[in-house]
C-alpha cells in the first residue's frame, strides 16, 4: 500500500429542491387551493474517522465529492426527499485544514468521530405556504437554496505512543523490525525508509505504538534529503527513541544534528522526553562503546543506553524505558478500554446472557 499524508480535497453540499407549484383538483370540489410540498433539504458533508485506514491515498485519485441534493416537492402538500449525506471516511490523526493551510478546522483524534463539515441546502418553499386571506391561489414558490462548497487539505498525523529518530543508516528500521510487527525495507545505503513506518511492540504484557521516521539529515527543516514533513507524525508521541550509529564517524555530531531539526521545525518536538540508544553495539566492545556514551554525556545528552537492533542485545531495557515514559495506558489499551466501556450497562458490568 501506498503511503500519502497530504491531500487536497473538493467538497459541497447537496442543493435544496425547490418547492412544488399545485392545486387540489377533486371532484366535486370546485375550489381546491393550492397544495404544493416544500423541496427537501440538500445532503451534508459529513467527516468521519474510520477504522484500518492509515493513508490518504485514496484521495490521489477521488478528489470530489458532493452530496445529493433535495428531491423537489409535488402535490398533495408532499414535501420533497432529503438528499444523501455524502460521508467521507479519513484515517484516525488526519486533520481538516483550509485551503491555505493556515487553520486546522477540525483534528480527528478517535476512532468513530463525526464532525459536520458543510450543511446541506434547506429545501424551497411550495405554493401551498404562501396562500393567504388575500392570496387564495399563489402561484409563487422557491427554488431550494444552493449547499455550501469548500477546497480544504487533508494531513494525516499518525496517532503512535513513541517515535524513532535518527540519522539515515542508523539502523531504525532494523531496530523496529526486531522489536514489532512491522516488514520496513532495510538496506545499505541512505533513506531505505521513504516513509514513516508503523509498528506495534508487545513488551511484558503490554503493548505500545512505534513510528519509524524517516531519517533526517543536516538541513532537513530546508528541504534537504527527504525534508521535515514526516516529523508531523511524531508530534503526537509522548516519547522520542533518538538511535545513534556508535560506530558512526561523530556520533555526538549526529545526536546534535537530530536536535537542531527538531528544533528547526518546531511543534515543541525538541522538548519531548528522549532516550538515547546508541544502536550497533554488536560491532564495538565495551570499552569503545563508553567511551562514545561518555562523549555524549559531555555533550549533555542523558539516558544513553546501548543496543543492538541486529542481536536484540539491550532491547530489554531500551523497551522497559519507551514503557516508564508511555505511562500506564499507551494508544492500544485505550483504545481496548473504550471497547469495553461498550458493554458495560449503566448500573455496572454488562448481563451474562449464557444460558442457564
Amino acid at each position: 500500500m501506498h503511503f500519502l499524508d497530504q491531500a487536497k480535497i473538493y467538497v459541497s453540499s447537496g442543493q435544496g429542491g425547490p418547492g412544488a407549484v399545485s392545486f387540489r383538483r377533486e371532484k366535486y370540489i370546485q375550489y381546491g387551493g393550492p397544495d404544493g410540498g416544500n423541496g427537501g433539504k440538500g445532503g451534508d458533508i459529513i467527516f468521519e474517522a474510520a477504522e484500518g485506514l492509515n493513508t490518504l491515498i485514496d484521495f490521489r485519485y477521488a478528489q470530489h465529492f458532493k452530496a445529493q441534493r433535495g428531491k423537489g416537492g409535488a402535490g398533495k402538500n408532499k414535501t420533497g426527499a432529503g438528499g444523501d449525506d455524502k460521508i467521507i471516511k479519513i484515517p484516525v490523526g488526519t486533520q481538516i485544514l483550509s485551503e491555505d493551510k493556515e487553520h486546522v478546522l477540525y483534528d480527528f483524534t478517535k476512532e468513530g468521530q463525526r464532525e459536520l463539515f458543510l450543511e446541506g441546502g434547506i429545501g424551497g418553499r411550495g405554493n401551498a405556504s404562501y396562500k393567504s386571506s388575500t392570496n387564495r391561489a399563489p402561484r409563487q414558490h422557491q427554488p431550494g437554496e444552493p449547499g455550501e462548497e469548500a477546497a480544504l487539505w487533508l494531513r494525516l498525523k499518525l496517532i503512535a505512543d513513541a517515535g524513532l529518530v535518527g540519522l539515515p543508516n542508523a539502523g531504525k528500521s532494523t531496530l523496529i523490525n526486531t522489536i514489532s510487527n512491522t516488514k520496513a525495507k532495510v538496506g545499505a545505503y541512505p533513506f531505505t525508509t521513504i516513509h514513516p513506518q508503523l509498528g506495534v511492540v508487545h513488551h511484558k504484557m503490554r503493548e505500545f505504538v512505534l513510528a519509524d521516521i524517516p531519517g533526517l539529515i543536516a538541513g532537513a527543516a530546508d528541504g534537504a534529503g527527504i525534508g521535515d514533513r514526516f516529523l508531523g507524525h511524531i508530534e503526537r508521541c509522548k516519547v522520542l527513541l533518538h538511535l545513534i550509529d556508535a560506530t558512526g564517524d561523530d556520533p555526538v555530531e549526529a545526536w546534535k544534528t537530530i536536535n537542531r531539526e527538531l528544533a528547526e521545525y518546531g511543534s515543541d518536538l525538541e522538548n519531548k522526553p528522549q532516550i538515547l540508544a546508541l544502536n550497533k553495539g554488536d560491532l564495538l566492545d565495551e570499552e569503545l562503546m563508553e567511551s562514545v556514551a561518555e562523549d555524549l554525556r559531555a555533550a549533555g545528552a542523558k539516558q544513553i543506553l546501548s543496543v543492538s537492533g541486529a542481536t536484540g542485545e539491550g532491547l530489554e531495557a531500551v523497551l522497559d524505558k519507551v514503557l516508564e515514559a508511555v505511562g500506564e495506558n499507551s494508544s492500544i489499551e485505550k483504545k481496548e478500554q473504550e471497547a469495553d466501556s461498550e458493554y458495560l450497562d449503566d448500573d455496572g458490568p454488562a448481563k451474562d446472557w449464557s444460558p442457564l
